[in-house]
């Protein structure tokens, strides 16, 4: 397992104001949307696609490279990239793109975490009585299988973890790539299927998924049975 060094005491996370935050966003959220007419709010789907398109496949797929890294959904991106731009680069061409542009962003987050970001992410964890811990070449396929197919954390602040604790740049990419996999195809086939009200995709949308499902939580088992 890591090497940790027990920290003195944890200061508790902010959760309260955190909880606040939230709550008074969905308040101007709901404001705003009380003054829209039922008829444009219907056609706003529309139109956000129609900004999509209008940015072109180069702009959002950069958006995918970039913008997760710093806490963006990539849901947002995968369920919009097939209707968006499959008549323009067909299905596969698609999905090569957003892997590509995943693969990319997977990069850039664990350079942020090791490198770049590192002082000020060591310091937030100290501030809040967590170590930063360090694999070593014994466990780091363990470790990065552990945080990825863990349910809970955002995938970019899963990155953030291995690229902390330096597991090896390879391995993290190979592991994480792999585990994004399935779920990102899933969902754009799964969005394209909406959007296009074709059940039949839909349904394979969710059949990806559910298989995605069903063989993380198989391998999840099979490394928490392990000796510690």
């Amino acid at each position: 397992m890591p090497s940790v060094e027990q920290p003195a005491a944890k200061k508790k996370i902010p959760v309260l104001p955190l909880v606040g935050l939230v709550l008074v966003g969905g308040v101007v959220v709901v404001v705003l949307l009380r003054g829209l007419d039922p008829h444009a709010l219907a056609a706003l789907p529309g139109r956000l696609m129609g900004l999509i398109r209008n940015a072109g496949p180069w702009a959002f797929f950069a958006g995918i490279a970039i913008l997760p890294a710093f806490g963006a959904p990539l849901m947002a991106f995968t369920v919009t990239a097939g209707e968006a731009f499959s008549p323009l680069m067909t299905m596969p061409g698609v999905i090569a793109a957003a892997m590509a542009a995943i693969a990319a962003n997977l990069a850039l987050t664990y350079w942020m975490a090791r490198y770049a970001l590192r002082p000020l992410l060591a310091g937030i964890a100290q501030r809040y009585g967590y170590a930063v811990p360090r694999v070593d070449p014994g466990n780091a396929l363990s470790v990065a299988l552990v945080v990825r197919l863990t349910p809970g954390p955002p995938f970019f602040m899963q990155s953030y973890i291995l690229g902390l604790a330096e597991v090896p740049f390879r391995l993290y990419m190979i592991v994480s790539w792999l585990c994004i996999l399935p779920w990102s195809v899933g969902a754009i086939v799964l969005g394209k299927g909406i959007f296009k009200g074709d059940f039949k995709m839909v349904g394979i949308g969710v059949g990806v998924l559910t298989l995605a499902t069903v063989f993380i939580h198989w391998i999840r088992n099979r490394y928490a049975s392990r000796p510690k």
